[in-house]
């Protein structure tokens, strides 16, 4: 069972949720955020739980800082498990436009090079004590592409392959990683996003399926199941046929 817990994007949705998992658990913990109030806000409930996290307030995007941050943590605090779990999302805005070039930038750069940034500073050191794993938060979004959100669907794509490339190359050296794939959960960002949303999950009922998997070191985290299931058959689809199938399923992200 991991030790000490490296959650980024730790001030709300899932991260927050897996904090208070592993705080209830006595795990020790490094929150990452960006958001002073809300970072402190889960830091604190974390303390009422017996916790005693530590807290990074970063920009997933800054890779210096990344490095020096959880380099110099993990040295003092050996890491066992990762969350790469920081993201955004960005799409068709409410006036009907193609999503914003500006947005659609933020969205690769937090969810794709923040996830390497997080990663790859703790790959030599989980390799040399042959143990450890890492969690990439992706979404059902990478089976499938979707029309109003293309940035987003294109990073989930891009850090499933990532998590599943790493898999291959890190098991010989005794370090897991699964790719978590959630479907819609009760968040700040699925709450921008207009729609609809089925099989709406709350975020504990989330980590709840998250642990599992990674008690089972699962590749893949995929759920609900049969949304996760009907995601990928449709991304399995040609091309006009899904896109016929989907031309009724159209939403926007407020800013």
């Amino acid at each position: 069972m991991a030790g000490t817990v490296l959650i980024t994007g730790a001030s709300s949705g899932i991260g927050r949720a897996l904090a208070l998992h592993y705080a209830r658990q006595g795990r020790r913990l490094a929150l990452i955020g960006r958001d002073a109030v809300r970072l402190e806000t889960t830091a604190e409930e974390c303390r009422r739980l017996g916790g005693n996290p530590q807290c990074g307030l970063l920009d997933v995007r800054r890779r210096d800082a990344m490095a020096e941050w959880i380099g110099a943590f993990d040295r003092a605090t050996p890491i066992d498990l990762v969350f790469a779990n920081a993201g955004l999302m960005a799409g068709t805005p409410a006036d009907g436009h193609i999503e914003p070039a500006d947005a659609g930038h933020g969205v690769i750069e937090t969810n794709v090079l923040g996830v390497l940034n997080t990663v790859q500073p703790l790959l030599p050191a989980m390799m040399a004590r042959g143990r450890g794993q890492i969690a990439i938060v992706s979404s059902i979004a990478a089976f499938i592409p979707l029309p109003d959100s293309p940035s987003y669907c294109a990073s989930k794509s891009a850090v499933l392959s990532y998590g599943l490339s790493l898999r291959a190359v890190l098991a010989p050296h005794g370090v897991g990683v699964s790719v978590i794939c959630p479907g819609y959960i009760t968040t700040p960002m699925m709450m921008r996003e207009s729609g609809p949303k089925p099989f709406v999950m709350a975020p504990e009922r989330a980590v709840a399926r998250i642990v599992a998997g990674l008690a089972r070191n699962k590749p893949v985290i995929a759920f609900p199941f049969f949304f996760a299931l009907a995601t990928r058959l449709h991304g399995l689809m040609p091309d006009r046929l899904r896109r016929y199938i989907l031309r009724g399923t159209r939403f926007t992200v407020a800013d």
